[in-house]
């Protein structure tokens, strides 16, 4: 009898114990993350340690990570988050949702490490503020953005007047964006809009003349390496950014805990981005000069002539689009 109770007591234990296994693993929360950057981009590594801070906080978050645009573009994923088909998002923030996200294209804004830092990594600066108010309108929650540094053009010729602000007898592709079609056709472009994915057999079959699309890393990685272009020119009228952000479906279900340790880690993760990143594009430029292209950049009276047009040119006809306030609070000195 005393075998039996002993037995009896040790099958209990047992079942105590995985009762509480089992709580513990039905108590996880398992969230999808879909991001755009491709597996060897340098910010898919800083994405998987995001990834692993998050889980080894042990606040009972599993996630399943999809880099390259598996589970969509940046244009699909916003619409995926805001019906809470994904969970947590990296990606370019475009603007067909909300005309005020038209911001993050603003030209102009942004032409120095040190304005990049201030404005896209500090989360206190007017823009993430603003960001995260026109997310929250959308059922978005904003977590954190990163600028890997500023858009030039990858061209399979060279543009008459490149540097000046003359006809250059090219037609280019475009994203999404009226901010960035008025912007490039000031700079007397022809522009054609296209998806990111159309992109490089577009260049290839020479539907389009070049793309303003890349930093130099983007360029050399997407374009040079697989012998499509010949030219790069640095306009750096936009930031390469990219941002962190869930779905409110999914931001409702978490703990303040879970909650914090996910914002704590997506902020970390987007400087991570902005501080490698910059460091890194003198580093490309040269590679692209190895590979045979020619850099067609600007000197400081030209890049000045370039600024001094977008901001008394094409900044005036922005405020109708993203709102004169908004306006007033991305440029206020």
């Amino acid at each position: 009898m005393k075998f039996n109770r002993y037995a009896l007591s040790a099958m209990s234990g047992l079942a105590l114990s995985s009762l509480m296994v089992t709580a513990s693993i039905a108590d996880t929360v398992r969230l999808k993350l879909a991001g755009t950057y491709p597996a060897t981009h340098f910010g898919h590594e800083i994405v998987e340690n995001m990834v692993k801070e998050i889980e080894d906080a042990g606040v009972g978050i599993k996630i399943s990570y999809f880099p390259a645009s598996q589970l969509g573009s940046g244009e699909e994923l916003v619409e995926d988050a805001i019906r809470g088909n994904v969970d947590l998002v990296q990606a370019f923030i475009y603007a067909q949702t909300d005309p005020r996200l038209e911001m993050m294209n603003l030209p102009g804004l942004v032409t120095t490490f040190d304005e990049l830092k201030s404005v896209y990594a500090n989360p206190e600066s007017n823009m993430n503020k603003i960001l995260s108010e026109i997310m929250d309108d959308l059922g978005l929650v904003y977590l954190g953005n990163t600028g890997e540094g500023l858009v030039g053009i990858v061209a399979n010729k060279k543009p008459n007047d490149p540097n000046g602000l003359g006809d250059k007898g090219m037609n280019i592709r475009v994203w999404s964006s009226e901010v960035a079609k008025k912007t490039t056709e000031s700079l007397g472009y022809r522009t054609t809009t296209m998806n990111w994915a159309e992109v490089l057999p577009a260049l290839q079959a020479g539907v389009i003349d070049g793309a303003i699309c890349c930093t130099p890393e983007w360029a050399y990685s997407t374009f040079a390496t697989a012998g499509v272009g010949k030219y790069f020119i640095p306009v750096n009228t936009a930031i390469e950014a990219s941002s962190f952000y869930a779905s409110g479906k999914s931001w409702e279900k978490l703990n303040q805990e879970q909650r914090d340790v996910i914002r704590a880690a997506a902020q970390k993760a987007a400087l991570a981005a902005i501080d490698k990143s910059w460091d890194r594009n003198d580093g490309f430029i040269e590679k692209l000069k190895e590979a045979g292209w020619e850099i067609l950049e600007y000197n400081t009276e030209e890049r000045a002539a370039l600024v001094a047009h977008i901001q008394n040119n094409v900044w005036p006809d922005l405020a109708d689009m993203i709102g004169q306030d908004i306006m007033d609070a991305l440029t206020e000195k």
